[in-house]
């Protein structure tokens, strides 16, 4: 899954990479990553990702998500912060607080906690630097 497989397109672009965690497979642990992700299993720890989230519809995801768009049609139980898009599909479930720019909810979606949206990224943005800086000093 993470070696160089012959079948696949080799690419120096690193933004067409998709990172997937697949039906039925369990992490306990964190995910961090500049492209894409996709969950179809269960992570038990947070995600951060500079690329897209998508949560497939087995996927669970337990533990703090931190992107810049997202797609959610499984699981999510903690917070999601999302600086562009998150679009919560049908037969998704989120328990947990939403941060985002921009947010589309479909017939169906079960959500439970609160939502913050537009200009508080931006707050939010100035926040993480000012604890990137105090965690330095």
């Amino acid at each position: 899954m993470f070696s160089n497989n012959n079948n696949m397109k080799n690419s120096t672009n690193n933004s067409s990479v998709v990172n997937t965690v697949g039906n039925g497979t369990v992490i306990n642990g964190d995910i961090q990553s500049k492209s894409d992700i996709r969950i179809d299993g269960t992570l038990k720890g947070s995600v951060k990702t500079e690329g897209k989230l998508v949560v497939g519809s087995s996927g669970v995801v337990e533990g703090d998500v931190v992107c810049s768009n997202a797609d959610i049609s499984g699981e999510i139980k903690a917070k999601i912060t999302v600086s562009q898009l998150l679009s919560l599909k049908s037969t998704s479930k989120l328990n947990g607080d939403i941060v985002t720019n921009k947010l589309s909810i479909e017939p169906g979606a079960t959500f439970s906690g609160s939502c913050s949206m537009g200009a508080v990224i931006k707050d939010i943005k100035h926040a993480e630097k000012q604890e990137k800086k105090e965690r330095s000093a």
